[in-house]
Order: C-alpha cells, then sequence, then structure tokens
C-alpha cells in the first residue's frame, strides 16, 4: 500500500485504526479532528478518502459506522466490535483524565493460556493492566484469570513495580485472594479516581484491606 500521498493525521489515523481494531467515526472526530471547526465533516470528508483508496475498512453493521485497518482480521459484524469499542471508551475517558503516555490493546506476554489483559497503560506515570468486562464470569472464572496475573507477576516478564490491576464492570465480584500487587474493581476509571480524591481516600482492595493509592501528577 502506497503511503506517498498520505498526510501525517491520515497515517496517525490508520495506525489508531490497527492499534483498537474497531473505532466508530465520533471517537476518531474527537481524537483526531478536535481542532477544526467542524470535527465530523472533516472525518466524514477524509473517513471516504481512506475508504475509496482502499487504506481502510468501513461496517454499515453499526450506527454511526466504524472502520477497521486493513490489517485487522475480524468478522464486520463480530460480536468482539462491542468489546473493542469499549476498550477505546476507556482509553478516549483516559485521557480527558490525565496524562496517558502508553496505551496498549490485549498485549501478549507469552505464549496462549498466559494472562492476556485488555489493556496495559501508564496514566500519571503509574502503571496498569485494565480488564474491561462487558460480560458477565463466575467466580471460577474470575478466580482464574486472577491467578493468570499472579503467574505473570512470578514470571518475572514484568518489570517492577508491577502494574496495578483494575476491573472495570458493572458487576463487583468477590476475590478473596493474598496478591502480590493491588487490584482494584470499579464501573469506569472516572469512578476509580473519584474514589482516590482527599474528600474520599479510602478505597478497599480485594481482601476487604482499607488503603490509598496515590497516582503521581
Amino acid at each position: 500500500m502506497c503511503f506517498l500521498m498520505l498526510t501525517s493525521r491520515d497515517k496517525a489515523i490508520i495506525k489508531d485504526l490497527n492499534r483498537f481494531r474497531v473505532m466508530d467515526r465520533d471517537s476518531i472526530a474527537e481524537i483526531h479532528f478536535s481542532n477544526v471547526k467542524n470535527p465530523k465533516d472533516s472525518t466524514n470528508h477524509v473517513l471516504l478518502r481512506l475508504l475509496r483508496d482502499g487504506h481502510i475498512q468501513r461496517s454499515k453493521s453499526f450506527v454511526p459506522y466504524v472502520y477497521f485497518g486493513t490489517d485487522v482480521n475480524m468478522k464486520r459484524n463480530s460480536a468482539k466490535v462491542g468489546h473493542f469499542l469499549a476498550i477505546l471508551n476507556t482509553y478516549k475517558e483516559m485521557r480527558r483524565l490525565g496524562k496517558l503516555t502508553t496505551f496498549l490493546v490485549e498485549p501478549k506476554y507469552g505464549s496462549k493460556g498466559t494472562v492476556e489483559p485488555d489493556i496495559f497503560c501508564i496514566f500519571r506515570d503509574t502503571p496498569f493492566f485494565i480488564e474491561v468486562q462487558r460480560t458477565l464470569y463466575s467466580e471460577k472464572q474470575m478466580n482464574e484469570k486472577i491467578n493468570r496475573y499472579v503467574e505473570l507477576y512470578h514470571s518475572n516478564v514484568m518489570s517492577k513495580p508491577f502494574p496495578h490491576v483494575l476491573i472495570l464492570s458493572e458487576q463487583r465480584y468477590a476475590i478473596d485472594m493474598d496478591l502480590p500487587f493491588r487490584l482494584f474493581q470499579a464501573q469506569s476509571f472516572t469512578q476509580f479516581l473519584q474514589s482516590l480524591k482527599p474528600e474520599q481516600p479510602v478505597i478497599q482492595n480485594n481482601t476487604g484491606t482499607n488503603l490509598k493509592l496515590k497516582i503521581n501528577g
């Protein structure tokens, strides 16, 4: 594929489409066109050009339409689309809230069976693994997932300090484990941050112990 005629913003959009797997038109407008007079109109114009020239793909199964990078191998009406859009929404939420220097989608840390976090990120100089949990897990399933994080901790694949693990879900899980890292649960990243404010300084970890977490910057 020839990138000679692409602008720097075109390339950034394509890079993000491959990073997030799928993006809706409004999210592309927010991230890449917030500095123009009519973000949505400008977004539509650029996306139509990129689509016409074969640089991106589109699905009309969703409103607004969603777009994919050409490197993404996913059915256009896949149930996974909703999952990746939820990860994208978490990214947009976090970048509004503070300094977000790293944001990796479904990074791999080993062979099949190794924990596969939805997100690894560094927010205000603090590393996090984030699970964007849209489906309801059984207690057994969630415990198995957390145990894989414990295995990753002991594998020394990750440098210390080990990232905090944050589960974003409407459902709060009863996780009764003695963990070598901090695990938190919240309905959104905004709610998680609000729980750390001075007027609400105490948050319970998975064992029920009260603790305070300072996020730099």
